[in-house]
């Protein structure tokens, strides 16, 4: 069991080590925070965080350096995440403002999150499994070619180019509009996918130009649904992995394969539990089963279109957590009152 005091010295262990990159002893303890004891005394409650398996020995004779247990202790008695500065926050209300749409606001947000943090930021898409298509159109561009527009209620917009079969008049392409609004419009897009498998599995009528183009633009329009469904990762910020590779005890490659294939790192954050303010931490070897034990991943849920997702960063053990933690919940919160600005607005 760990006193008060020893996990003020834990604290003080942790934001040294931070701070230095070296070994903290207990005479700089004695320096640099006030204690009102004797580096003995210190000693004597580093050996219990030793014990404890808090803190470790990197090397004989030296100074004593956070373990992942220590790590994880020292985020769990986080007293408050300290606010952002005035500067800090006005930074993300201004990189933030006025984006042209859904993929350049998640861009903004991970770069603004990068520079706020140092570490490799991420944003997951909001699932828009639940939004309900509003409108399927397409635009002919001489020939075959049609360009298919799917829009949602939420605001997503899908173009896409595709090829028919045939060449449609002004009749034929009305009758394909028809069709597709039926079968579509005003359902969820889990439930317009739905539809569309349904029509693509079944026995096709008899071969006509409408019927074909029907099929091959409900094929188009499932694809693009599939999009808006999936989860899909936006980062930031990858060669700040280069720039703190000395903080990691290995090799960065499983960090930069994991975010170059982002199932694992969606896998990751999913599965991570967040307390009452929506924030949750990941620490070294709590992330073994991912093959990440080298690495901490903090997060902050968002909300989104009556969805919930989530934004962080993923860097060393050896990282700001108190900043990091502020950051992302600051970033989040942002996030979340525009997309919910936006969804008012329409």
């Amino acid at each position: 069991m760990v006193s008060e005091r020893g996990l003020q010295v834990l604290r003080a262990i942790v934001q040294d080590f931070v701070d230095t990159r070296e070994p903290v002893g207990s005479k700089s303890i004695v320096e640099r925070h006030a204690f009102g004891v004797s580096a003995a005394t210190i000693r004597n409650d580093m050996a219990q965080l030793e014990d404890e398996d808090l803190i470790t020995a990197p090397h004989t004779s030296s100074g004593r350096i956070p373990t992942d247990k220590g790590y994880r202790v020292f985020v769990d008695h986080l007293a408050e995440v300290r606010p952002l500065s005035t500067a800090q926050r006005s930074a993300i209300q201004t990189f933030l403002a006025d984006p042209v749409d859904l993929d350049d606001l998640l861009v903004r947000t991970v770069r603004t999150l990068n520079r706020l943090t140092g570490q490799v930021a991420i944003v997951q898409y909001p699932s828009f499994e639940r939004a309900h298509v509003t409108h399927v159109e397409f635009v002919s561009l001489g020939g075959p070619r049609v360009v298919v527009i799917v829009v949602t209620d939420t605001g997503q917009v899908s173009q896409r180019m595709m090829l028919l079969r045939d060449e449609l008049d002004d009749d034929e392409t009305a009758a394909v509009k028809r069709a597709m609004a039926a079968l579509v419009t005003g359902r969820s897009v889990a439930d317009a996918a739905h539809a569309i498998a349904e029509l693509l599995v079944a026995e096709p009528a008899p071969a006509g130009r409408i019927d074909d183009a029907v099929r091959a633009v409900a094929r188009t329009v499932g694809e693009e649904l599939a999009e808006f469904r999936q989860d899909r990762l936006v980062m930031a910020g990858s060669a700040s992995l280069a720039r703190l590779e000395s903080d990691f005890r290995g090799s960065i490659y499983p960090l930069l394969e994991a975010i170059e294939e982002q199932v694992t790192l969606l896998r990751l954050m999913s599965e991570m539990v967040a307390d009452e303010q929506g924030l949750a931490a990941s620490i070294g070897r709590e992330n073994e089963p991912f093959g990440l034990s080298e690495a901490s991943v903090v997060v902050s849920d968002y909300e989104a279109t009556a969805s919930r997702a989530r934004v962080g960063v993923l860097g060393p053990t050896r990282m700001d957590y108190p900043t990091n933690l502020a950051a992302v919940r600051a970033v989040a919160h942002y996030l979340g009152r525009l997309l919910d600005d936006d969804e008012r607005a329409r």
